[in-house]
């Protein structure tokens, strides 16, 4: 992404920028859970589909990590919602979601390269956050848990896998894909650790924050996912 495209990118995102300055401004309290709350935090990911839906129907159209990319911020929002209501018994219909993101955003990143050190480095990151939480689960979320952290593990892995820094494939938007999905894995460790483990002082600021920064670099990878795809079919 040269900086002729950062200009021509960067006005599709100011509402992206202001809905989440909409949220951090309001901080509507957690523990009482609204339609009007899930609204306010579903927000900036609407405004993700728009950026997208923005490129035009031809470009979705042409483009199948573009298409996955916005299905995986659909089922986000779906699962943000979810998790504003929590507390009510929906955090696992909201883990779903998310698991359903995380299948679609691999299949974004596509499984060329391969990269198999960055796949042994994800697998020992993801093996010690199980080896962390697995003392503070029980029931269903001893699998579930263990299920989610290998799916998202994976998507790091592909996401991770296509920065190439040594050859001229490396692109900014495949570095914006890498630091969307390890961002996404931080925030999601601090919402097990806090929800499992122990409180995480000012964990909602750094979720969210790490979330809505995650899922921004994301959408803004499949910006140039036609010179991706074409990469691919190279190697």
């Amino acid at each position: 992404m040269d900086a002729q495209q950062v200009k021509s990118e960067g006005p599709k995102l100011v509402p992206f920028f202001k809905a989440t300055c909409v949220y951090f401004v309001l901080w509507l309290p957690t523990s009482s859970p609204s339609w009007f709350s899930a609204l306010i935090k579903c927000l900036p990911i609407f405004c993700l589909w728009v950026f997208l839906l923005a490129h035009g129907f031809s470009f979705l159209g042409a483009h199948s990590s573009a298409r996955k990319i916005l299905a995986g911020l659909i089922f986000s929002a779906l699962g943000d919602a979810f998790l504003i209501w929590q507390e009510q018994g929906y955090f696992v219909h909201g883990l779903l979601m998310f698991a359903i993101t995380h299948i679609l955003y691999s299949s974004a990143f596509g499984m060329k390269p391969l990269n198999g050190r960055a796949g042994l480095v994800i697998t020992a990151v993801s093996s010690l956050s199980y080896m962390l939480l697995y003392p503070y689960l029980s029931g269903p979320f001893t699998y579930l848990v263990a299920v989610y952290i290998a799916l998202i593990g994976f998507m790091g892995w592909r996401a991770i896998a296509g920065l190439q820094l040594t050859n001229d494939l490396w692109t900014w938007t495949k570095l914006s894909a890498c630091l969307g999905a390890v961002l996404f894995m931080v925030s999601d460790l601090t919402i097990a650790v806090n929800k499992f483990c122990f409180p995480v002082p000012h964990s909602r600021a750094i979720i969210m924050a790490t979330y809505y920064a995650a899922q921004m670099l994301i959408a803004l990878s499949a910006v140039e996912c036609q010179d991706v795809e074409v990469a691919r079919k190279r190697t």
